[in-house]
């Protein structure tokens, strides 16, 4: 099962006592400012939570499943995002 945005906006405004819109506008900001970071580079860490950051990948051969023929994947860049302690605490 996955929570939407609209369904996590409203736990956090009921856990808070904010309006959904406010509550709304933060998350947005947050996941705005994140990618801002991430794309230029910088490593964004919430301490014991989740840690996302940019990472380079090399250029390789891969196979289409489809037909079996190689194809060139050229190097890239990609999101990384680590758990925290206290995520993968919460999980066990």
């Amino acid at each position: 099962m996955a929570i939407t945005k609209t369904e996590l906006v409203a736990s956090i405004a009921s856990a808070t006592g904010e309006s959904q819109a406010t509550v709304s506008r933060v998350v947005d900001g947050l996941f705005s400012s994140v990618s801002e970071a991430v794309a230029k580079g910088e490593k964004v860490s919430i301490p014991g939570w989740i840690a996302f950051e940019q990472v380079e990948t090399a250029a390789r051969t891969g196979r289409n499943p489809q037909t079996g023929a190689e194809i060139k994947i050229p190097a890239g860049k990609r999101v990384k995002v680590s758990a925290g302690s206290k995520l993968k605490a919460a999980v066990k």
